[in-house]
C-alpha cells in the first residue's frame, strides 16, 4: 500500500512539474484553414528599415522576401517558399508549419531533410487574418531592444 501512495504521488508530482512549450501543438484548425492556398509577401516592414538591415530566417535579407511566393496546405501542414526577387539569392525548399492556440506560426525549412531531422524553425505571431491577406510577425533584437518585422501576405 505504501509502495502504491509513493507511486502514486511521484506521478501526480512528475506531470504537476511539466513544463509548457512555446511550440504548443495544440493546433487553431479554423485559421489554419483560412491561410491554405498560395500566397506572395506584398510588403516587409519593421522600424528604421531604411538604415539597418535584417536578415530573415537566416537565408536572405528581409527586403528579398518581396514577392516571394509560400504554398499552405492545411491538411498536412506542408507546404513551400520560394524567394523570386533576381537581384538576391535564389531559394525554394518545403516548409512544415502550423498555428497553435495562442496565435504563433510554428515553421521549419527542411530542405532535403525530413522534418523530424531538423531541429531549428520559426515562431512568429500571426495578425489581421482575412480570406485574401494576413501577417507574420518575428520579433528580432536590434541595439539591445526588440523589433517587429511585419511581413504582409496576400492571396494569389
Amino acid at each position: 500500500m505504501k509502495k502504491s501512495l509513493l507511486l502514486l504521488l511521484i506521478t501526480i508530482t512528475m506531470i504537476g512539474c511539466k513544463s509548457q512549450s512555446v511550440t504548443n501543438t495544440n493546433v487553431d484548425n479554423k485559421v489554419e484553414r483560412i491561410i491554405k492556398g498560395d500566397w506572395t509577401v506584398t510588403n516587409v516592414s519593421f522600424p528604421g528599415s531604411d538604415y539597418i538591415k535584417v536578415t530573415s530566417f537566416d537565408l536572405a535579407d528581409s527586403k528579398c522576401f518581396l514577392g516571394s511566393t509560400w504554398k499552405f496546405v492545411s491538411n498536412n501542414n506542408k507546404g513551400t517558399m520560394t524567394l523570386n526577387d533576381a537581384s538576391c539569392i535564389s531559394f525554394s525548399s518545403p516548409i512544415t508549419w502550423y498555428i497553435n492556440q495562442e496565435g504563433n506560426f510554428v515553421m521549419k525549412i527542411i530542405n532535403d531533410y525530413k522534418a523530424k531531422k531538423v531541429n531549428q524553425g520559426y515562431i512568429l505571431r500571426v495578425a489581421n487574418v482575412t480570406e485574401t491577406s494576413f501577417e507574420l510577425i518575428d520579433k528580432i533584437n536590434v541595439g539591445g531592444s526588440m523589433k517587429e518585422v511585419t511581413y504582409q501576405f496576400q492571396k494569389q
